[in-house]
């Protein structure tokens, strides 16, 4: 068995000290830390946080060799227990590494937990002790013992269990509830003293249990215990799932609070959060690419499914708002639109595909700058787009026995393998739920409809083909209109605003702010002698009708760049180079009173 030892060394210092036993180790007994944590995509070097290690066998020190960045061989003598010490700086706010202060403890087992090379498939035992008075411990990894001095010992089976089990300390609120026989704690940490924490647990719980049965019918969950961690901040906002638990950070402005108004836009995109990482427990940490089986905690792991693992979880985390009553249909319409306006108004989709943007996550998505919008599409976004256009493709297709087919049973068929997954199970899934070719697909006469399938979802995936999006919603009565962007917008630009300062943050491909020699980073001072301090003023002073000089302050020099004259042709022209829509999409329920066929088909989307 492989035994840590968690302190808090030094909670003002910001370090844990951790101390690894090892019975019977290896002659030259090879450690390492991983690299990056499933679920966040980036390399993110968490061993530059580690003290030097200290290696002893009973009285005697040996001696320890750094090997690579992250890995280390100790050479041992015979089979005495080894033990390893070293210290982890931990002051990341984040979900994603680890973090301690005088109020508060929490860390990922990828920042502080170093792999035994060798032991990985054996039992881990943990113990944290030298807590602060009254702090208390929040993790999903199964307890040992709780003693009254406050050590508390934890068994994970192996070192993938080990790492899957965040851990959250200190004097946070804490709730829970039971849903179909699994208990769920909900944690919360940062909170002011009049959190409304019924109704977190509440609303949660509707979440969890429609996922339950979404994926189980009335079978038993593959958990029995699972761990809502929530850090509550000034302003932050993201998720990290793991098998039985999620790591989550909000702004204080999106909990809900005893006799206060409650923020319904900030509280529905908290609970969609919650929706989204909790779908995770699925979709990505069992039901999985086969190129996460098993992971690699040394190296980049990439797949070209992320639209799938991610894009798919993006488009249930709100359709479960929506089926559990949390928002209405038009509130889950206008967060559609929202979605479609954000992947329209990225150049990048039509030159890289969402397949090859879920492969170069790793050195585009999570490493963003000022050209990622033209040099690539998030697997998100457009990723959920992608299951919004193949549910509603599904679902106008004739009915197979007493049920329509949609993505719900290619998800659940897909599920039911029991196995990693590749594109291709994907295709065969659609096939096997709609029992016929997709609509509006030409194919060669005997084509199988698994090929098809697969043909139409290599369109939408692996080529940067449009979305029929306006179709497939308007054949389910939800109306599609365009209005006039924001003038920055149409010009291809993103501007900042910044304490009385309008920067441009981008710059689109092709677009008018491309040509007219706009660059990341200038501050916008003013149109047509006009001074400009937000990106409204440009509208205010914008003229299409005749040329403007627009002043800049480009590395504190003063440039005129000159605005043409626009008409609606050169605009147009304009936004379909850049790739950018120069419109604004806004999506509605339209009247289908008369359309039985229409109104049929959006209820049952609608109330899946």
């Amino acid at each position: 068995m492989i035994q840590y030892r968690i302190e808090v060394a030094d909670a003002h210092a910001h370090r844990f000290l951790v101390t690894l036993r090892l019975d019977k180790p290896q002659p030259r007994q090879q450690l390492s830390l991983p690299v990056w944590i499933p679920g966040s995509y980036l390399v993110r070097e968490f061993a530059r946080h580690l003290s030097p290690l200290k290696a002893r066998q009973g009285t005697r020190d040996v001696t320890v060799t750094q090997l690579d960045k992250a890995t280390w061989e100790v050479a041992t003598s015979g089979t005495a227990t080894l033990t390893v010490q070293y210290e982890v700086y931990a002051f990341d706010t984040s979900v994603r590494a680890a973090f301690l202060d005088a109020s508060r403890g929490f860390f990922n087992g990828t920042s502080v937990f170093l792999k035994a090379h060798g032991f990985e498939d054996q039992a881990h035992a943990v113990k944290i002790t030298s807590l602060p008075k009254g702090w208390q411990v929040a993790t999903a990894l199964p307890a040992a013992k709780v003693n009254e001095q406050g050590v508390r010992d934890y068994l994970a089976p192996d070192y993938d269990a080990l790492v899957d089990h965040p851990v959250e300390m200190g004097t946070f609120w804490r709730g829970e509830f039971t849903v179909r026989g699994v208990r769920h704690e909900f944690v919360v940490a940062g909170a002011t003293a009049d959190l409304d924490g019924q109704k977190l647990l509440g609303d949660t719980r509707r979440i969890c249990e429609a996922q339950i049965n979404f994926w189980h019918g009335r079978k038993k969950a593959p958990f029995d215990h699972y761990v809502f961690m929530l850090n509550v901040v000034e302003d932050g906002y993201g998720g990290l799932e793991h098998r039985q638990s999620t790591a989550l950070i909000c702004g204080r402005k999106d909990v809900p609070r005893v006799d206060r108004p409650l923020n319904k836009d900030a509280y529905t995109t908290l609970l969609g959060l919650i929706s989204h990482e909790y779908f995770h427990t699925w979709n990505v940490k069992r039901l999985k690419p086969v190129e996460f089986a098993p992971y690699d905690y040394s190296q980049e792991n990439h797949t070209r499914m992320l639209w799938f693992f991610e894009g798919f979880t993006s488009y249930y985390d709100d359709q479960f708002l929506l089926r559990t009553g949390l928002i209405d249909a038009a509130t889950y319409i206008k967060l559609l639109g929202k979605t479609v306006n954000q992947v329209l108004s990225t150049p990048g989709r039509l030159s890289y595909s969402v397949a090859q943007a879920s492969f170069d996550a790793w050195t585009r998505y999570y490493r963003p700058d000022e050209n990622t919008a033209n040099a690539t599409v998030s697997y998100y976004t457009k990723g959920s787009l992608v299951a919004l256009a193949l549910d509603l493709a599904l679902r106008e297709l004739p009915a197979s026995g007493k049920q329509h087919p949609s993505l719900d049973g290619v998800m659940q068929r897909l599920w039911q393998l029991g196995r990693p997954i590749t594109s291709a199970d994907v295709a065969k899934a659609l096939a096997d739920e709609a029992g016929r070719y997709p609509q509006g697909l030409q194919v060669k006469t005997g084509t199988p409809v698994e090929q098809a399938w697969q043909t139409l979802l290599d369109k939408w995936t692996e080529q940067c083909e449009e979305l029929p999006l306006q179709h497939l919603l308007d054949r389910l009565g939800v109306a599609w209109s365009c209005k006039a962007a924001p003038l920055p917008q149409k010009w291809g630009v993103r501007v900042q605003d910044n304490n009385g300062a309008a920067k441009v943050q981008a710059v689109m491909r092709g677009g008018l702010a491309e040509r007219i020699g706009l660059s990341a980073g200038d501050e916008l001072l003013a149109l047509d002698g006009w001074r400009v301090r937000k990106a409204d003023d440009l509208t205010a002073w914008h003229d299409a009708k005749r040329a403007q000089p627009l002043l800049i302050c480009r590395d504190q020099k003063i440039l005129t760049l000159n605005v043409p004259a626009l008409d609606g042709k050169a605009t147009a022209k304009g936004a379909a180079t850049a790739g950018h829509s120069s419109d604004v999409v806004t999506l509605s329920l339209a009247d289908v009173a008369q359309a039985p066929d229409k109104l049929a088909r959006r209820q049952a989307w609608l109330q899946a």
